[in-house]
């Protein structure tokens, strides 16, 4: 099947507006449509991430999250519609399953190279903005779910990618652990001003680490902010009426410091009321 044409990059002024301070668009579909073995998996999908902005893409099991980040990968064509990518655009993917036979004698610092030529300083740079620098000669075997899933990350990151297009990067962490892991992503994009999608259904902890969210179900059931998703009908439809209120708890969490009692850490006039 032969791609579709490349379409120009739609200007910042659409209706697919990006986060503020967003740069550049970094890749755009345009009407995107797939079917596979005369399935309809996506039907008029419209998705735009810019540089310097998270874009979470959300929806149930089934919904085409995966299949629309292969889409824009240039893993898969398209059946209808377009894609644009940025000229030269650099891509660090985490994909939602990355099996590696634990009967391979393999070491992180192994791992980090396999397809790529690199220097061990940047090795070492890499897997310290992770926080996976202690794991540099560890067995990739005996890592836990959330050592792998950092070392997985600096994989993605050690090519310097513009586009960083991570596919349930939360899987099999505990709440703990994916705050940790989407505090981190936050960090990453500041640091570098790189564009990540995100693909998840950790709507607890998702939605208000976002610049906007896509909410998908086989085609756009609503996008923008996360407050305006999570407050749509077809989100309440979709994750239940109560689903919503992840971004209020969210929010409240991250806007302010807790001392080690679990006091709230606040100023005289931070806005607060504690009970």
């Amino acid at each position: 099947m032969a791609l579709p044409a490349v379409i120009p990059l739609r200007p910042n002024g659409s209706e697919d507006k990006p986060a503020p301070g967003a740069g550049e668009a970094l890749v755009t579909g345009d009407r995107l449509g797939l079917t596979l073995s005369g399935k309809t998996i996506l039907e008029n999908v419209d998705v735009t991430v810019h540089a310097g902005e998270i874009l979470t893409v959300i929806g149930p099991n089934g919904a085409g999250k995966t299949s629309l980040a292969r889409l824009l990968l240039g893993l898969m064509p398209p059946t209808t519609g377009s894609i644009a990518r940025a000229p030269g655009l650099k891509v660090g993917y985490v994909p939602q399953r990355f099996p590696v036979d634990p009967s391979i004698p393999i070491n992180v610092r192994r791992f980090l190279t396999l397809t790529v030529r690199v220097s061990p300083s940047a090795i070492r740079s890499v897997l310290q903005e992770v926080g996976a620098l202690h794991l540099i000669d560890r067995p990739i075997s005996v890592l836990s779910g959330g050592e792998f899933q950092r070392v997985c990350l600096a994989r993605a990151l050690i090519g310097v990618p513009r586009l960083l297009v991570l596919d349930e990067p939360a899987q099999a962490l505990d709440y703990a652990g994916e705050l940790q892991l989407y505090e981190l992503i936050g960090d990453i994009r500041r640091r570098r001003g790189c564009g990540i999608l995100l693909i998840s259904h950790d709507l607890h902890v998702v939605l208000g680490a976002s610049d906007r969210v896509l909410c998908i179900n086989g085609h756009v059931c609503c996008e923008g902010v996360p407050e305006k998703v999570a407050n749509h009908p077809e989100y309440a439809r979709l994750f239940g009426r109560d689903a919503g209120k992840a971004v209020a708890v969210y929010r409240h969490r991250h806007d302010h410091e807790h001392d080690l009692s679990g006091a709230v850490k606040c100023g005289e006039d931070c806005g607060h009321k504690h009970d």
